[in-house]
């Protein structure tokens, strides 16, 4: 009795530290939500208290300012296809390194591996120039090849451990029945694929849909402008129209916030399920 008495103390205690941290990563959702429905005088006054007033015009005006349907398609657009194209091609590459585990094919995963810890600051100049090259500047489909390169590493880093617990005896199976290689991969590997595939997919929407610096260093045409380099064009040189960029930053992480809260547990699911090899 004294024993449970104990633990359950201890349960309480620990419980009880993990809802203040919780409110302690709650705190900056407080100030962006608060401070977006109050006037601009109000909010430099007293940042920290709830509004006087609430201005819902906020955002009906930064709705107007920013285009909001509009670099909305665009930053979907982008998180899209670039996540299919990263999902795709990081499963078909992992699945081949996996299973044909080559000297070839264990180097290049080892630069896979490698290139996720070079910092994208060091490559910035380069990449400008590349793209410059390559046409792919200043266009959604040169970024979406951007964020091809940048995701995949991770993306197959993430694939290769998932693959290596799924019995080879059910690849061998489809061969013997006649199943040619993309047919195995298409109708029993990737099928297979879901959690880590899904884990995948959310970790790269709230990189892509967030990301600011990419698109501002490739794109400059304003109808091209992603939701963050939009909200960005509230802080000029002189002013800084606080109100409504935290209206637009709101308008602008709900969509994803959502994503994620119905997505979640598929990232707990994915990387458990790829930490242990079958």
């Amino acid at each position: 009795m004294e024993a449970s008495k104990t633990y359950s103390s201890r349960t309480l205690i620990l419980e009880a530290a993990a809802i203040l941290v919780a409110l302690l990563f709650l705190v900056p959702f407080y100030f962006v939500i608060v401070n977006s429905l109050k006037t601009f005088g109000e909010l430099l006054s007293d940042p920290t208290s709830l509004p006087v007033k609430l201005q819902w015009n906020n955002y009906t005006r930064a709705w107007t300012i920013i285009k909001f349907p509009r670099v909305f398609m665009n930053s979907l657009i982008i998180t899209v296809i670039s996540n299919l194209g990263i999902a795709l091609i990081s499963a078909m590459a992992a699945h081949r390194m996996v299973r044909r585990p080559t000297r070839w094919n264990n180097m290049l995963f080892a630069l896979f591996v490698a290139a996720m810890v070079i910092p994208f600051q060091s490559i910035m100049i380069p990449l400008v120039k590349v793209a410059k090259t390559a046409g792919l500047f200043d266009s959604i489909p040169g970024l979406v090849v951007c964020y091809l390169g940048f995701g995949t590493p991770m993306s197959i880093f993430l694939f290769h451990g998932f693959i290596k617990s799924i019995p080879l005896e059910i690849e061998e199976s489809a061969v013997v029945d006649g199943t040619s290689a993309y047919g195995t991969f298409f109708r029993i590997v990737l099928p297979l694929l879901k959690p880590i595939a899904v884990t995948v997919i959310l970790l790269n929407s709230l990189w892509i849909w967030n990301d600011f610096l990419l698109p501002f260093i490739i794109l400059q045409s304003p109808d091209l402008k992603t939701i963050p380099l939009a909200t960005n064009s509230f802080f000029g040189q002189y002013t800084k129209q606080w109100d409504l960029a935290l209206a637009a930053l709101v308008l602008g992480v709900l969509p994803i916030v959502i994503f994620f809260l119905a997505m979640q547990r598929h990232i707990i699911e994915g990387i458990t399920a790829g930490s242990v090899k079958g």
